[in-house]
């Protein structure tokens, strides 16, 4: 999978798309009326359909039924496009006032907010995160989460080491998910029938007296979870054992 970088286009002007500080207005007669929103929301729908990799200026303008070189007028190029998807979609996620369960519900539900955003846009898997879009959706995500956790006895840098834990958290578990999805339409087999092609062979390499606990364990969660691998479960099991452990830094920290 390619990996894509944000913040590769010119700073100046993505910023003041991302804030709209300055934008093109106006209509060419007789063509479509055109505008950033437009442009980023057809961008988003080909990342959507038809992954990153096929992103383009020249793609976005077949959807939009326009020529390419219009798009130049709202945004300077693809760089700046990029930048201006990235935060639109994470203005997508809900930041309710009021989470019962205190800091643990509110980072649960934070938690589902972005396994969610993945879920819908996988093409941001793709995305490397260490260079963040300065635009205002993803500073007031930022600041919605960490108000999750504001007042519980941590420190700033504790505060924003949780944020990062569980964002990086439900970032692993939402790629397995994506590929679990992707999976059948890429070899052509459902997971029953990658088994069943692959059982016979299985069952003569698979010597529970040579792998005593692996044939156990194996089983046993194939059993459980109706598959070798379920994505949900991960997320579920691992989001709470997450939980645990930060509720074991609060404590810590407060002499809870």
């Amino acid at each position: 999978m390619s990996v894509e970088y944000s913040g590769k286009g010119d700073p100046a002007r993505s910023l003041a798309l991302l804030w709209r500080t300055s934008e093109p207005t106006g209509r060419r007669k007789g063509k479509p009326e055109l505008s950033v929103e437009r442009i980023v929301r057809a961008a988003i729908e080909v990342a959507d359909a038809e992954g990153l990799q096929a992103l383009s200026m020249r793609r976005v303008a077949e959807r939009l039924s326009v020529g390419t070189m219009s798009l130049y007028t709202y945004v300077p190029g693809k760089p700046e496009l990029f930048d201006l998807m990235l935060d639109t979609v994470y203005g997508e996620t809900a930041r309710p006032a009021d989470v019962p369960g205190g800091w643990r519900g509110r980072l649960e539900q934070i938690a589902r907010e972005n396994w969610a955003l993945y879920l819908r846009h996988p093409w941001l898997l793709q995305v490397a995160a260490n260079r963040p879009v300065l635009g205002p959706n993803l500073t007031a995500k930022y600041d919605h989460e960490l108000s999750a956790v504001d007042g519980i006895g941590l420190t700033d840098v504790e505060m924003d080491s949780v944020i990062t834990l569980i964002t990086g958290f439900v970032h692993g578990t939402a790629r397995g998910a994506v590929e679990a999805a992707q999976a059948e339409s890429m070899t052509g087999l459902s997971d029953e029938q990658w088994w069943a092609a692959h059982a016979p062979f299985l069952s003569r390499i698979a010597d529970p007296a040579r792998f005593p606990t692996a044939s156990r364990v194996g089983q046993a969660a194939g059993e459980a979870l109706n598959s070798a691998y379920s994505p949900e479960h991960a997320f579920e099991f691992g989001l709470q054992r997450v939980l645990d452990g930060i509720e074991a830094l609060v404590k810590q920290r407060t002499g809870g």
